[in-house]
């Protein structure tokens, strides 16, 4: 194959590569937004149907686990860090580089001028960081609140008081409010479902 060929496809020239040419290195993806995780689960099937596994490792949505409380009832779910985004493992060569750009829902490689472009040692440690402890980490709560917002108490104690809050701690889903009771402010912890704006 001459040196332009390659180029036409898009792959960087393997006179240009400085590494290995074997080595698998992290790429990002765009990806059709919502669709993540089918076209990785259409991806390891075309790698296991076209036997390309050799130049393949992990793909990876980088997620967190975030609480939601709706109607009183917490909820744990995973939320997209970088929706659109898909991160892969593999070697880059024209059987894997057709392979991903021909799978449904994949845009592009991110990169100049469509020259897939590895992500650097520093990213991939704070995504696979990010992976590893995700299920040691303590999950957030998603909570639609902001400091010095005014709050209703809509129950406990002080239903029907007015609030200003004052911290909010994602970790364990509970507030900080100041309530004026007897004309002085006066700190109250809640759960944050059982206060709403007003």
């Amino acid at each position: 194959m001459e040196d332009g060929d390659f180029y036409q496809s898009g792959i960087p020239s393997r006179d240009d590569d400085s590494e290995t040419p074997n080595e698998k290195r992290w790429y990002v993806l765009k990806v059709q937004s919502n669709r993540e995780k089918s076209i990785r689960d259409a991806l390891q099937r075309r790698i296991k149907r076209d036997h390309l596994e050799q130049f393949f490792g992990e793909i990876i949505i980088p997620t967190e686990k975030v609480v939601e409380t709706k109607g009183g009832k917490k909820r744990v779910r995973e939320q997209r860090l970088y929706p659109g985004y898909i991160m892969i493992q593999m070697v880059l060569n024209d059987d894997s580089w057709y392979l991903v750009r021909d799978t449904g829902g994949v845009g592009d490689f991110t990169g100049a001028a469509g020259k897939p472009i590895p992500m650097q040692d520093e990213e991939i440690e704070r995504m696979l960081g990010l992976e590893k402890t995700k299920t040691e980490e303590p999950t957030k709560v998603k909570i639609d609140l902001s400091l010095g917002d005014h709050v209703k108490i809509r129950e406990g104690t002080f239903e029907s008081f007015d609030a200003t809050i004052e911290a909010i701690d994602l970790a364990s889903g509970k507030i900080s409010v100041l309530i004026e009771i007897f004309g002085r402010p006066t700190p109250v912890e809640l759960e944050h479902w059982q206060v709403e704006k007003v």
